[in-house]
């Protein structure tokens, strides 16, 4: 069963389809490279958005003994290849457009138009379909694709428009430009966030020497190491720390525990993962025969 925001994934795919199919007829009739660019815009969209869809399904799939953090990785994984698309489109943008200020063809300006405006209703009612759901990173990077479409199909009816009245044939190829600008800036957005996730970079915005700061000043807390802070999926932002305590201060280490998870939790941190260390080491309690491997001397063996 899919979910609201599958759904209307899956709506906006059918509404790109149509709109490609017709951009590239009118394109290869016209003549018009902005047309045709819209039209490889198009299909990027489509595989981005289908590519979207399926990550979505697999993210919801719940966690196992193979995945014990769940699939929400695959909608990362789809963001990274979904930018990557976006950047290799505005390149060969770039390389067309060259080619043709170079030698401007004719175009057909009449049905270039039609096709641009028939082109940017239809984004324009894709991306209302996929607006829900773009705060999260996989559905960010599809809706971009077709925000990005929706400036092209405009540039595009901008160039039919200057061609009709002046006939200057290089608005085609210099709107072409335009759009590639646009697209490259948001794939290496959404490309440069993704992988800030992938490699598990600390996420902008965390100070980790701050953070450390500020539970190192809990009186229960003598020192703090080890301090990592990443992001297991968007959403769901974790740390690990290691914590030096007195050791009549493992006895209360739960109520440490959550009091400094509940001062995390404001800072935006919900997944934490906290170890207790005593720090004066003196071989007679639990944790510290556990950290040192030397056995207690009142430990009594069973015979």
């Amino acid at each position: 069963m899919l979910s609201q925001v599958e759904k209307r994934l899956l709506m906006a795919i059918l509404v790109t389809f149509f709109i490609l199919a017709g951009e590239v007829v009118g394109g290869l009739l016209s003549n018009s490279l902005a047309l045709l660019s819209d039209a490889g815009h198009n299909l990027t969209d489509i595989l981005a958005l289908s590519l979207s869809l399926i990550a979505s399904i697999i993210t919801h799939q719940p966690a196992g003994k193979k995945a014990t953090y769940g699939y929400h990785r695959m909608g990362v994984l789809a963001a990274i290849i979904n930018g990557a698309i976006l950047v290799a489109v505005a390149l060969y943008i770039f390389i067309e457009a060259y080619h043709r200020i170079i030698s401007p063809p004719e175009i057909k300006t009449g049905l270039m138009l039609a096709v641009a405006v028939i082109g940017l209703v239809g984004n324009l009612l894709a991306a209302w379909f996929v607006k829900e759901g773009h705060h999260d990173l996989n559905m960010k990077s599809a809706w971009l694709h077709l925000v990005y479409d929706t400036i092209s199909s405009a540039g595009v009816i901008v160039a039919g428009i200057i061609i009709y009245y002046t006939g200057w044939r290089l608005a085609d190829p210099i709107a072409s430009v335009f759009v590639g600008v646009f697209v490259i800036v948001g794939g290496v957005s959404v490309l440069g966030e993704a992988l800030r996730i992938f490699l598990e970079l600390t996420p902008h915005g965390f100070d980790i020497e701050q953070i450390s700061k500020e539970i190192a000043e809990l009186p229960e807390v003598l020192g703090i190491h080890d301090v990592h802070i990443w992001i297991i999926a968007p959403g769901t932002t974790a740390l690990t720390a290691h914590l030096w305590v007195h050791e009549q201060g493992l006895g209360s280490a739960g109520k440490i525990r959550e009091r400094i998870e509940h001062k995390l939790a404001h800072m935006g941190i919900s997944h934490t993962v906290l170890q207790m260390e005593c720090a004066e080491c003196n071989n007679e309690g639990l944790y510290c025969q556990i950290q040192t491997g030397m056995p207690s001397p009142h430990e009594h063996h069973a015979h």
